[in-house]
């Protein structure tokens, strides 16, 4: 569904040149639901908008839905969705009038267009609101009616720009509600950006994570936990002075997983349930008395954190 190599784009800012986007090879295969994440100015936005034709890249190639970004950028238009970070609709017709012109923009009948409309507003619990202004719905709502805007032309391809940003945590599950539905009823291929970690990873069978305009990570949440990350273990000496189980927990991991915080020891280590009576037994063999013990499994800004030794929650999109 999209085959994108060497994707490149660079901007001029102040006279100098500024790569958001450096050489990004991406591909994802018809009815996958994939999370593109990274940090503040890593090129989610840029990549989005290159590979939905809103965005000319300065070099490399990408077919998406079947067509070329560059050569066929209409043909790419008519098979995807693409659901921005601002709202789709205008503020001064009603809902179901916004939709019926989406689709006449698509070359939808005047009767083809007013059934699509019909069928997207049930498709997302929207019917009640049809005759209402975009401008009187609530955030989660009015969020719908942009999902619902992306789906006129029954795409193939839905490109999902944090869709769910700014709701409330009602609000932010209804949309997945809808979004899970859609794809498991008519197996739209997804690709979504998002700066709340638990969507992609409770969401996403995949993961792509980009930095400084690359992707530096690919795979699902739990191998990329498992791999890059790992379980952590924290264990609370009685003692002030916690270097001593830091030697002692060394003694059994690489120096680099352990850290000291205080009276805690964090181990990062493959296994934290089969690990931690290890810990505990040396400990105890060497006078150390642990007063407290927890084990987590790592998270994606674990994961990230890994990698570039920053945090995906440090800021959002480029």
């Amino acid at each position: 569904m999209i085959h994108a190599r060497g994707l490149t784009r660079r901007f001029t800012v102040k006279r100098r040149p500024v790569d958001a986007v450096r050489g990004l090879d991406l591909d994802v295969e018809p009815g996958q639901l994939v999370a593109f994440l990274g940090p503040n100015g890593a090129g989610k936005s840029t990549s989005l908008r290159m590979l939905t034709t809103l965005l000319p890249p300065t070099s490399g190639t990408a077919t998406v839905a079947g067509h070329d970004i560059i050569t066929a950028p209409a043909a790419v238009r008519a098979r995807i969705g693409y659901v921005g970070q601002r709202s789709s609709a205008g503020e001064n017709f009603r809902a179901r009038d916004e939709l019926i012109t989406q689709g006449r923009s698509y070359g939808l009948t005047r009767q083809d267009a007013r059934r699509r409309a019909d069928e997207v507003l049930d498709l997302l619990d929207l019917t009640p609101l049809a005759a209402r202004k975009p401008g009187t719905l609530s955030g989660g709502q009015r969020r719908r009616l942009d999902i619902a805007m992306g789906l006129v032309n029954r795409p193939a391809l839905l490109f999902l720009d944090e869709p769910s940003t700014g709701l409330d945590p009602l609000s932010r599950a209804n949309i997945w509600e809808h979004v899970l539905r859609l794809r498991e009823e008519h197996r739209t291929t997804l690709l979504f950006t998002t700066h709340y970690l638990d969507e992609a990873d409770s969401m996403a069978e995949r993961v792509v994570i980009v930095d400084h305009g690359r992707v530096i990570a690919d795979g699902t949440a739990e191998q990329l936990k498992a791999d890059l990350a790992g379980d952590r273990i924290t264990i609370t000496v009685s003692r002030p002075d916690a270097a001593p189980a830091a030697e002692t927990a060394a003694r059994l991991a690489s120096p680099d997983a352990v850290t000291v915080d205080g009276q805690a020891v964090q181990i990062r280590v493959p296994r934290a349930d089969t690990a931690l009576p290890e810990y505990l037994r040396a400990f105890e063999e060497t006078g150390i008395k642990a007063i407290a013990a927890e084990a987590a499994r790592p998270t994606l800004d674990d994961v990230f954190l890994a990698l570039t030794g920053r945090s995906l929650r440090e800021g959002d999109e480029s």
